[in-house]
């Protein structure tokens, strides 16, 4: 009596769990073009900035950091410069926009009761003091100080990352979540506007804002996956309600 012995590896019919090979004739790279658009404009970038970097030379470690936003706001800097009060009026203007995202926040969760926003700016602002520390930045050369910036009186912060642009972009998403978008546009108007006098003054670098402003909306989603896990599910709460005792004979939930 003889023993067929079966392969492990069962035999693939023709076709049968083989993924097509792709096919680069122009009409499909056409039709990828303009249906995804953005993507292939990020692969564009992608080669454009492969050949700035092996390109261009490193900034010797005795000369200043280069910073695009400082030469582009070079003019207001100038202007801020040779006007001490009209610096420290827009430095108390800032810090009158940063009491507004507070005073926001902490609305949303004393008041409507929704923590995410808190939650998203408590995350962020510990994720900001660890990198703050672990890497300082040198000030900015010909940094414009004020007493009635915030943090006010002139005291010492952290350079990476920006705290002000990330705070605006947790309150401004939470406006969209709530369809309050007239308030929401406001605060992405005022946020711009802040950026370019954090510019203006050497307060950041352009670096330090863009990855403030990806820092809100990071956790900003953090925030939200957390809510989601520790709030009950949906046939929980519902069988929690049909279970409690009424409140009185109308039986009323």
């Amino acid at each position: 009596m003889t023993m067929q012995l079966r392969s492990p590896i069962p035999h693939k019919r023709a076709g049968a769990g083989i993924s097509p090979k792709p096919n680069f004739s122009g009409k499909n790279m056409a039709m990828l073009m303009s249906g995804h658009p953005i993507p292939c404009l990020f692969a564009l970038s992608l080669l454009f900035f492969m050949g700035v970097e092996y390109t261009l030379r490193m900034v010797p470690s005795s000369s200043p950091p280069v910073d695009v936003g400082f030469h582009l706001t070079e003019r207001f800097h100038r202007v801020l410069a040779g006007n001490p009060a009209l610096n420290s009026f827009l430095a108390a203007l800032n810090t009158v926009f940063v009491v507004m995202q507070v005073v926001y926040i902490v609305w949303v969760l004393m008041v409507e009761g929704r923590p995410r926003p808190t939650i998203a700016a408590l995350f962020m602002f510990s994720c900001r003091g660890v990198l703050g520390y672990s890497t300082q930045l040198p000030l900015p050369q010909g940094f414009l100080g004020s007493g009635a910036d915030f943090p006010v009186g002139n005291v010492s912060f952290f350079l990476f990352f920006s705290g002000h642009a990330g705070g605006a972009v947790i309150a401004s998403l939470d406006m969209r979540r709530m369809r309050r978008h007239s308030l929401a546009l406001a605060f992405d108007i005022l946020n711009c506007l802040q950026a370019l006098r954090l510019l203006a003054t050497r307060g950041h670098y352009t670096i330090d804002l863009a990855a403030g402003i990806g820092a809100g909306f990071i956790f900003d989603v953090l925030s939200g996956i957390y809510e989601n896990r520790k709030s009950p599910p949906a046939s929980a709460s519902a069988g929690h309600l049909q279970n409690h005792p009424p409140c009185c004979k109308c039986r009323c939930d």
